[in-house]
């Protein structure tokens, strides 16, 4: 798999913007992937490789970005609970989420421990799975759009609450379906405002990004070699700063905006790999 640093850059853009859009990081890569001939079924290791080591930017990105925010959840959830040992209702809102944070993610490590053969397996880079999951997330987003109360805030959040955003994220596990597009929606579907649901959604995720990157990393480097090391770099590190931007960017524009934008651009490119597939231009 031969990889130029132009197409390390273009990797690097996508992964970084579409990783916390609720647009898909998965199928971007995956039709920009074959698109650009880097993916096919001669190399899948290879490219789950690949893919796996410029997710350390994306998770470099969020950590980044978060890093008050993970640096005060830690310090008081140990504080509050080991040395002050107040109760969950007497504790701070930054000890409490640290709680929620655990309660949300462990549907994900559960599902996706049950499921792991079938999401990995026949799931992956399926065209036809990714497109399905595209146009059904972007449905029920809308649903969600529509009937939401817009009233919830951080400072609101249940473990009921994290639970059933927890939920929405395993979700996320599908090829298509997006982590920070099914966590949105959970929220919304609670009542939370958008900017409040993307950052609930962003803080839920870094555990799951850490661990599942982590674990790809380590899977990943018995089929990495040498070649190409400069543009694994740089499709890292441009993964890392546009991801950054993506969140900065989406966190600011749900101050304002509904999520429709992305529900009418994840209908169109289901239907456009759709069509691309019906006109033999892609394989599924």
């Amino acid at each position: 798999m031969e990889i130029s640093i132009l197409d390390a850059i273009i990797l690097g853009i996508v992964q970084g913007i579409t990783e916390f859009l609720p647009i898909s990081s998965t199928a971007h890569l995956t039709i920009t992937g074959k698109m650009m001939g880097v993916v096919s079924d001669k190399n899948p290791e290879l490219w789950t490789a690949y893919i796996a080591v410029i997710q350390m930017g994306t998770l470099a990105s969020i950590l980044i970005y978060f890093y008050k925010d993970i640096i005060n959840i830690i310090k008081a959830f140990f504080t509050e609970n080991l040395f002050k040992r107040r109760t969950y209702k007497e504790q701070s809102l930054d000890s409490r989420l640290g709680w929620l944070i655990i309660a949300g993610t462990i549907p994900v490590v559960v599902i996706g421990l049950l499921f792991k053969d079938i999401i990995e397996g026949a799931l992956t880079k399926n065209l036809y799975v990714i497109s399905a999951s595209l146009i059904t997330l972007a449905v029920i987003l809308f649903v969600a759009e529509k009937t939401a109360k817009f009233t919830k805030e951080l400072k609101d959040v249940t473990m009921k609450d994290a639970i059933i955003v927890g939920i929405a994220q395993a979700f996320a596990l599908i090829p298509g379906a997006s982590r920070s597009g099914s966590t949105i929606t959970g929220g919304l579907f609670i009542g939370f405002k958008r900017e409040d649901a993307a950052r609930f959604s962003f803080l839920l995720s870094i555990p799951a990004i850490f661990a599942s990157g982590m674990l790809q990393f380590y899977q990943s480097l018995e089929h990495l070699n040498s070649n190409g090391l400069v543009s694994l770099a740089v499709a890292t590190v441009v993964s890392g700063v546009s991801g950054y931007l993506a969140i900065d960017f989406l966190l600011k524009f749900l101050r304002k905006n509904s999520t429709m934008l992305f529900i009418v651009y994840r209908i169109l490119l289901g239907a456009a790999i759709l069509s691309l597939i019906g006109l033999n231009i892609i394989k599924p």
